[in-house]
């Protein structure tokens, strides 16, 4: 009998002071078997830093036909298509081509290591390849509860979560801008 995945909500009340953006988001969040906690935590302000009300998470690690997060239009054309972790090559590439927009997300000690590899291969390509603290998203993730409140700050280079249990700042950097 297979696993089932493990049920996460969070009630967050998201303030993205780089966008002017500001929702109140209700997410339900299934954490595969496989997956960890700190990938589920990196998915999730993945989710906050591109908030919109047509950003959904999908199957994720069960299907590989689909990003882990997705924004489409009323036509299923995707607009916005993030990974998160070190993907293949090949499958940015394809990526680029079936969205407008296509966002990488890191959050491994070993990320700096993919970087290096593919940095020319996905130098080439139109994606937006950001690297989250991979200290900042383990601490955020081995404190939270199955059902949580956070509060979360976008400013500048920086996520500034205030949870149930703790607060946490999460930094990242932009590996490589989007181009046209």
């Amino acid at each position: 009998m297979a696993l089932k995945p493990t049920i996460y909500k969070f009630r967050i009340a998201l303030t993205d002071l780089n966008r002017d953006y500001y929702d109140s988001l209700n997410l339900t969040v299934a954490l595969h078997p496989s997956e960890t906690n700190e990938r589920m935590m990196a998915r999730i302000m993945a989710f906050c830093l591109n908030a919109h009300p047509d950003l959904h998470f999908t199957k994720g690690i069960s299907t590989t036909a689909e990003p882990d997060i997705w924004q489409q239009n009323l036509s299923g054309r995707s607009e916005v298509w993030i990974e998160l972790g070190e993907p293949d090559v090949e499958r940015v590439k394809k990526a680029t081509r079936m969205a407008d927009s296509v966002k990488v997300y890191t959050y491994q000690i070993r990320s700096d290591i993919w970087w290096a590899q593919n940095k020319g291969k996905l130098g080439y390509l139109p994606v937006e390849i950001v690297r989250f603290d991979p200290a900042s998203i383990e601490a955020l993730a081995n404190n939270q509860t199955r059902t949580a409140g956070l509060s979360v700050m976008v400013t500048g280079q920086s996520l500034f979560i205030e949870s149930d249990n703790g607060s946490y700042e999460v930094t990242f950097e932009t590996l490589q801008a989007q181009s046209e």
